[in-house]
């Protein structure tokens, strides 16, 4: 079973009263699918993931930002966390290779909210195998590179967006993910 990706933010001068914006730039410079099956759902939390949540709501696919942040400024509050579940067009190779909608989740962690890495922004990732060379499927080079590139472009479009202090690329297990990649390109020569 694959271990989950995570691209964690830490930001200069974050805080309750920034946090949104911060949010917001995330949302904006995220390549959101064109051809996923439902619209974001966007949860608010209250101090911990333990909690229910304050609210849920779906949103068409095709919404704008401004409508997510609008619902999320009714609920702000430094003891908050803000998940949008959405979706990212990956390739995927699953009997052949195609454009495929993938989940995942956009996070903002109010400065207060229980958090065990302290990140401030997180885009989590449901697989990371889908950023891992497979030598034994064909094609597995060039799509898999195209991922690659998606999630490079991501983290240069937030770099120059955000007041970057500190950004990491993890995966649940707690190993590199670079490594991790490096040695899969490896087994590729």
């Amino acid at each position: 079973m694959s271990d989950p990706l995570y691209l964690s933010y830490w930001l200069r001068g974050f805080s309750p009263h920034n946090m949104l914006r911060h949010f917001e730039k995330l949302l904006l410079n995220f390549p959101f699918s064109t051809i996923s099956p439902r619209g974001p759902l966007l949860r608010i939390y209250a101090l911990a993931y333990t909690e229910p949540p304050l609210t849920e709501r779906v949103f068409d696919w095709d919404a704008e930002v401004s409508s997510v942040i609008e619902l999320a400024h009714e609920f702000e509050n430094p003891d908050c966390a803000f998940l949008l579940d959405a979706y990212w067009d990956l390739w995927k190779h699953e009997g052949n290779w195609r454009l495929t909608p993938c989940p995942v989740t956009l996070i903002c962690f109010g400065p207060e909210f229980e958090n065990e890495t302290g990140d401030h922004l997180r885009v989590e990732i449901q697989n990371e195998d889908d950023f891992l060379p497979r030598p034994a499927i064909p094609g597995s080079p060039s799509k898999i590179q195209s991922n690659i590139k998606g999630l490079l472009r991501l983290a240069h479009d937030l770099d120059d967006r955000l007041p970057v202090e500190q950004r990491k690329l993890w995966s649940e297990s707690g190993e590199n993910f670079a490594a991790k990649l490096q040695a899969a390109l490896a087994l590729e020569e």
